[in-house]
């Protein structure tokens, strides 16, 4: 028989430059893209405004966790549930429009139960009808 290895540890990320992952190293390449464009087409104070918030939220998206999850997936979830909300709430007290049925008060006769007795032939016969689920209808079926 044939062995084959499993693999462990799929949810971990790999490294390429120390502790940085390939989504954190591309995250932060998009920023240091949007900086040094901000830096050539406005003013120094919109530039140090605007790097700041680049900045800022790139690291967010790159190291941050929420519960063991990265902050993108986090944020998606978020998004997600604010158009689609998976709240249901009852509320017992909003009319409706159908009626409610009277009570029925079905009065029981003083009766002695039905006792019905199975012989042992009989009761094999409804297991086998159970066991081969209908298909076997019974020595008195009759169509």
């Amino acid at each position: 028989m044939q062995q084959f290895t499993v693999p462990q540890f799929i949810d971990v990320e790999s490294k390429i430059i120390g502790p940085i992952t390939t989504r954190q190293f591309l995250i932060l390449v998009v920023a240091a893209i949007i900086i040094g464009v901000s830096y050539k087409i406005f003013d120094f104070t919109s530039f140090l405004v605007i790097g700041f918030l680049v900045l800022v939220i790139s690291v967010v998206f790159a190291f941050a966790k929420v519960n063991g999850r990265n902050f993108h997936l986090f944020l998606l979830n978020v998004v997600q549930n604010l158009r689609k909300p998976n709240l249901r709430v009852w509320n017992h007290k909003i009319e409706t429009n159908y009626q409610e049925d009277k009570e029925v008060i079905i009065k029981r006769e003083d009766q002695a139960p039905i006792k019905t007795v199975y012989h042992s032939s009989r009761l094999a016969e409804l297991s086998l009808v159970v066991d081969t689920q209908g298909r076997y209808r019974g020595e008195d079926y009759e169509e």
